[in-house]
């Protein structure tokens, strides 16, 4: 795909900007390349270390001036890198591979963020939903773009649930239409928490505990932008990593960068919230035994595309070495880009 010069992705940008919202620093070095980066949804504490490395110059002190547009369902990170409107953004692995073999985008994983899922099912007890066996002929909630974990969990234990769409929210849930709905650790897990049900009430079934792990937020861009300029790509991904390491060492601070990001988003949460957020990312970016920050391991990539195969949600599995191109590491001046 043909690269579109910066000046003239100038005029669309300046449209997402207003639309958007945006996080960028407001006097930067005149000698910084300039990157615009999407994260998947909208300003919250999933994205805390990207916010954080703006703020407190880590993209800048590695020589690039970086512009953040706020994502969410109306700014889809694959059009927005197809278009050239964006240079990186963040996305699930099962979504990237889907976009790359399914709909011939060229994504390239160039730094796994997320080790660990965090997707779950949660059904009520006094459902009688206790194991995975005992959702046979319940009804079950699925986001469409997250029920391969789900299904293969369904089909690993031989179980044939009713399964509807769950929207954006986990009412049907709450409301008692659903026996079980798909939720979030670090998000809808506690808002239900927060809502007055009581844990012991409820059953949590966690897909990494059934084999079923599979690596969620990872950094994204296009083979192109990789080929033609690895050093900012690997420059990009160490200064966000910088940013996720100062947010987990100093939380209160980076929940202050992130509140001024969801104010102006006017998004509907709290600190208290986006407090537990940013704890859980912590778990679930570094968890024990898992590889070096960044780092994709082949074993993931393989489980995670042969279910997406298996399931019919993609007709080939890319090669690894093709998909994945490790920017988290550092390499000599002198080594060839890919």
């Amino acid at each position: 795909m043909k690269q579109v010069p910066y000046a003239r992705r100038l005029l669309p940008l300046v449209g997402l900007l207003l639309l958007s919202g945006t996080l960028a620093l407001k006097a930067a070095p005149a000698d910084t390349q300039p990157i615009v980066f999407v994260p998947q949804w909208e300003p919250q504490a999933q994205f805390a270390g990207y916010y954080v490395a703006v703020e407190k110059g880590f993209y800048t002190r590695s020589g690039l001036t970086v512009t953040i547009l706020r994502g969410g369902p109306n700014q889809p990170v694959g059009r927005l890198l197809q278009e050239g409107q964006a240079d990186f953004a963040t996305t699930f692995l099962a979504s990237a591979l889907e976009k790359r073999s399914r709909d011939g985008l060229p994504l390239v994983n160039i730094a796994q963020m997320v080790q660990r899922s965090s997707l779950l099912l949660v059904a009520r007890k006094s459902s009688g939903i206790h194991s995975p066996a005992d959702l046979q002929g319940k009804t079950v909630s699925l986001w469409p773009d997250f029920a391969v974990q789900p299904k293969a969990l369904f089909r690993k234990f031989g179980v044939e649930p009713r399964v509807l769409t769950q929207g954006a929210t986990i009412n049907l849930f709450l409301r008692g239409a659903v026996d079980a709905a798909s939720g979030m650790w670090y998000n809808e897990y506690h808002m239900l928490i927060n809502g007055g049900l009581e844990a012991q009430d409820l059953t949590f079934f966690f897909y990494d505990q059934f084999g079923l792990n599979f690596p969620e937020d990872g950094i994204y861009c296009l083979a192109p932008t990789l080929k033609q300029n690895p050093d900012r790509c690997r420059r990009f991904v160490q200064a966000s990593i910088a940013g996720w390491q100062y947010a987990f060492q100093h939380p209160e601070e980076a929940l202050d960068i992130v509140m001024r990001q969801v104010t102006a988003a006017n998004r509907p949460t709290n600190r208290v919230h986006q407090r537990w957020m940013l704890s859980r990312m912590k778990d679930i970016m570094q968890p024990p035994g898992a590889p070096a920050f960044g780092t994709l391991a082949e074993s993931d990539y393989s489980r995670v595309a042969q279910e997406l195969k298996d399931a019919g949600q993609i007709n080939a599995i890319p090669a690894w070495n093709d998909f994945y191109e490790n920017c988290a590491i550092s390499i000599p001046t002198n080594q060839p880009g890919r």
